[in-house]
């Protein structure tokens, strides 16, 4: 897809935002009575499903927990109608295997884990429907649903994606962005420190403009994260309301 498709004469991409503009997000928390927190988060046309379980005792082989702190177990799956290609394998391939990989660096980087020495918190990240920043959506779910199983964390972790087209630097890119050909970055943060948790990229890019992209991906996670405390305040009035009736 060229690049003129992408960004128009005006400044305007294909959906009519801006460049440093953000996709609309919702999300709603503790959407499942079972799990110890859960939540709920659509950014843009990409929806995701997170469920946390624990701090509990470790399962499985004593020799995977740690005295000092506890494990962080995360698992990232797509659901088989989540894009236009049905899934043969929705979890357990390649891409899964890192993307779970990442939520796990992501989130030993945010959450106090030594509070909990031999213990597990279990994340569980569902991708329901896929239109880019996938790994986005997933952590910025996976916090509301941390917030909501009361773990205590450094900061909100917040990320985004953000890449250049005809040397403009775009903010939360959606699939066609994605797909574009250009290089783009994804980035997750713990916003008051201004702490990189997580910084990925996957095409090269030209060391000059490797600042502006970051600066870029930055600003939108410093934007999500208003976005995110606003779900978890509105949450607490809510859960206030519902315990004084």
């Amino acid at each position: 897809m060229a690049g003129l498709e992408l960004l128009s004469d005006q400044g305007y991409r294909l959906d009519g935002r801006k460049a440093s503009e953000l996709r609309k997000v919702q999300a709603r928390m503790s959407v499942f009575a079972q799990a110890d927190g859960s939540a709920y988060l659509e950014q843009g046309n990409t929806k995701a499903l997170a469920v946390v379980y624990g701090p509990h005792e470790v399962r499985g082989s004593r020799s995977k927990s740690l005295h000092d702190r506890a494990v962080i177990n995360c698992q990232y799956s797509m659901a088989t109608f989540s894009t236009a290609e049905r899934k043969r394998r929705p979890h357990g391939d390649r891409k899964s295997s890192e993307m779970s990989l990442h939520l796990k660096q992501t989130f030993e980087a945010a959450v106090l884990t030594e509070l909990y020495p031999r213990s597990q918190i279990d994340i569980y990240v569902k991708i329901l429907q896929a239109d880019g920043g996938n790994y986005s959506a997933c952590v910025n779910a996976a916090t509301l649903a941390l917030v909501d199983a009361g773990i205590p964390m450094r900061d909100y972790v917040c990320a985004c994606t953000a890449g250049f087209v005809e040397d403009t630097p775009l903010a939360d890119l959606c699939h066609a962005e994605e797909s574009g050909g250009g290089t783009s970055l994804a980035l997750a943060l713990l916003p008051r420190s201004g702490n990189i948790a997580l910084l990925q990229m996957d095409a090269r890019l030209h060391q000059d403009h490797l600042d502006t992209l970051i600066e870029a991906a930055m600003t939108a996670c410093k934007g999500l994260s208003e976005v995110l405390d606003g779900v978890v305040r509105q949450h607490l009035e809510e859960v206030s309301v519902l315990t004084r009736d």
